[in-house]
């Protein structure tokens, strides 16, 4: 059973973590800001919470700490205090599936076609999109294993692809539970059966995922430099590999604005959105990236809100409709972006209506966003008395 974070108090927020954390290291609040290149007054307004903690903050309190980012967060999250979940159940398999690509586990009965794992890869892929973790967890390890089983028989370059392919969705996972060891294990893999896959595109993506674990970590610069190098020397003339530079370009602008740099954080969203206007009508999801317009205007509202300019991310949230058509993951991640400026602004009951419609969208998602829940919390601190909706979200977060 792997270590779920339960030894803690369920219902402790970012900024009591962090101070817990920076007494036991023996630092006063003006060390830790010190040594965070931030202001005393933003630590203590955030440990207090007085105000919100950004990844941003996140990321430079957890290198001053010396620990890893998802420990601040307090993740992995149980669902259920004193017992580890079914998604986290999953992650033991996942991690021998991806340490036994080139011995691969024994399996019951003979693999499965490629053509049939093709189609799983397919299933898997939208169950990722609809944020149905569970069932991804479910599924991903013996795909993994069957895959692996092709490769090692035929080194078919198309079973490479459909590797790397369902590589990708176990990273996804495992970043998304807090599990970054396990994922920037499972990017090297990615990364290995890209070179393998005879897809030019491959590899630049493997470069993306690794680059959204370093933007996790806080580590942008390093990020930065990995997005300029996957779209060093792209052909653009084909759609595909300008819905790759694009998702490139989105990264990037996230990454800026991560580290507060505004104007390359809006010009990197510029050029997406210019990719994005370059794609036929009624594009493929090119490697389910969900590259198009609705979703570049999406990141425009993500972009202002890690710039923690929110009135202008609540701007941009009233020009857009998102139909059915957006994965469930999109949908979701926007609201719970759009609930931090509505908490971040003091507009308590339109956040907690963001926050719910998210998680009747996404309800895995959500429950485990580590945004998703401060959010939750600092509602929670507002309330004396808490609205009925708020403490049924409350109780599903396990945040008593």
């Amino acid at each position: 059973m792997p270590d779920v974070n339960l030894s803690r108090a369920a219902d402790e927020g970012i900024g009591a973590r962090i101070a817990r954390k920076r007494r036991a290291r023996g630092l006063t609040q003006q060390g830790l800001a010190t040594r965070a290149f931030v202001s005393r007054s933003l630590i203590q307004q955030v440990e207090t919470g007085r105000k919100p903690a950004t990844p941003s903050l996140v990321a430079a309190v957890a290198s001053a700490l010396h620990v890893d980012p998802s420990e601040i967060y307090g993740q992995p999250y149980g669902n259920e205090i004193g017992r580890a979940d079914r998604i986290h159940e999953s992650i033991d398999e996942m991690r021998r599936a991806l340490a036994c690509v080139d011995v691969p586990l024994e399996l019951d009965v003979p693999p499965r076609s490629l053509g049939e794992l093709a189609a799983e890869v397919s299933r898997v892929r939208r169950l990722a999109q609809d944020a149905q973790h569970s069932q991804v967890g479910d599924r991903i390890s013996a795909l993994i294993t069957e895959l692996s089983f092709h490769v090692n028989d035929s080194g078919d370059p198309r079973a490479w692809t459909l590797l790397n392919n369902a590589q990708a969705v176990a990273v996804s996972l495992a970043r998304r539970l807090g599990y970054n060891d396990l994922a920037n294990f499972g990017i090297e893999r990615a990364a290995a059966a890209a070179a393998r896959s005879e897809d030019p595109n491959l590899p630049r993506l493997a470069q993306l995922s690794r680059a959204l674990l370093l933007m996790t970590i806080g580590a942008w610069d390093a990020g930065m430099k990995l997005v300029e190098r996957a779209g060093t020397g792209m052909d653009l003339d084909s759609s595909e590999s300008r819905a790759v530079f694009g998702a490139l370009q989105l990264r990037a602008a996230i990454l800026s604005a991560r580290a507060g740099r505004a104007g390359d954080a809006w010009e990197h969203y510029g050029l997406a959105s210019e990719a994005a206007r370059q794609l036929p009508e009624r594009a493929p999801d090119f490697y389910g990236l969900q590259f198009h317009l609705l979703n570049v205007a999406i990141h425009g509202v993500a972009v202002a809100v890690e710039l923690t300019d929110f009135d202008e991310a609540i701007r941009r949230d009233s020009r857009l409709s998102l139909p059915t058509s957006v994965s469930a993951e999109r949908r979701a991640h926007h609201e719970i972006d759009v609930g931090r400026a509505l908490v971040s602004t003091g507009q308590w009951d339109q956040a907690l209506r963001r926050l719910l419609r998210a998680e009747s969208i996404a309800p895995q998602m959500t429950r485990y966003h580590p945004m998703a829940r401060e959010s939750v919390i600092r509602l929670i601190d507002h309330h004396r008395k808490l609205p009925e909706p708020l403490r049924l979200l409350q109780d599903r977060m396990s945040l008593t």
